[in-house]
């Protein structure tokens, strides 16, 4: 079992440079496999990365759409999984996600586990990775499955704290999301208080809808912006 860690290396490389990346999130569960051409054709040049993943996708759609990404694309995909079920060793890498902003032991630990199976005897790049719900004005179909709720934007020092218990603990992405759809992206203010807390690069997604948002997220400390919604619809 080998661990290229190739995407990992290239995140924290441009954040030591202040580098920033671009990532497209495509749920399986909005789109139809002969839209995947025109859907592509619609995301910016200057896309890094594609995130494939969402909260309620049937068996066996994720493994469809990724195969057929690669025949498509040659930008690097990443799982972004809401469950266990959306692994498939087609990925080029996975978010090995912990959902810390809650305390349900389903996404802390219980499908992290059940993960491991599907994950051993593959090469795909798996990466420890802090995910945070932040309140984006709406509640997210995140919050309905995982039974959590998520932080008030408000609650800037709980935040922090989370995200350097994630550092402790070995992980190596901190996950700022504000939910798919959401009315408001996380505040500039809580990106670059976490910045100036952690060592490790910072994901920011959800509700960030056009090119000023993504520019207000760069410029307060995100390595990397995530979106997803605007392209779908």
């Amino acid at each position: 079992m080998i661990y290229a860690l190739n995407i990992l290396k290239e995140l924290k490389s441009k954040s030591l440079t202040g580098a920033t990346s671009l990532s497209v999130l495509l749920d399986p569960d909005k789109i139809e496999i002969n839209e995947l051409s025109r859907w592509l054709q619609n995301i910016p040049k200057t896309t890094d990365y594609i995130f494939v993943g969402g909260s309620k996708v049937e068996n066996g759609k994720t493994e469809q759409v990724v195969k057929n990404l690669k025949t498509m694309s040659a930008l690097p995909i990443i799982l972004f999984p809401g469950d266990v079920n959306q692994i498939t060793s087609y990925a080029d890498g996975l978010l090995f996600l912990t959902l810390m902003s809650g305390e349900n032991p389903k996404y802390l630990i219980r499908q992290q586990i059940k993960s491991v199976k599907h994950l051993k005897n593959t090469s795909i790049e798996v990466i420890p990775t802090a995910y945070l719900l932040i309140d984006g004005g709406k509640t997210c179909t995140t919050e309905n499955i995982t039974g959590t709720t998520a932080i008030p934007q408000t609650a800037i020092e709980k935040i922090v704290d989370i995200a350097m218990a994630a550092q402790y603990s070995g992980k190596q992405l901190i996950y700022l999301e504000a939910g798919s759809g959401a009315h408001f992206p996380v505040k500039p203010e809580i990106i670059s208080k976490v910045k100036a807390a952690v060592s490790i690069p910072i994901i920011v997604g959800g509700g960030i809808r056009n090119d000023k948002q993504r520019k207000n997220a760069y410029d307060a400390g995100a390595d990397m912006v995530v979106m997803g919604t605007v392209f779908e619809e």
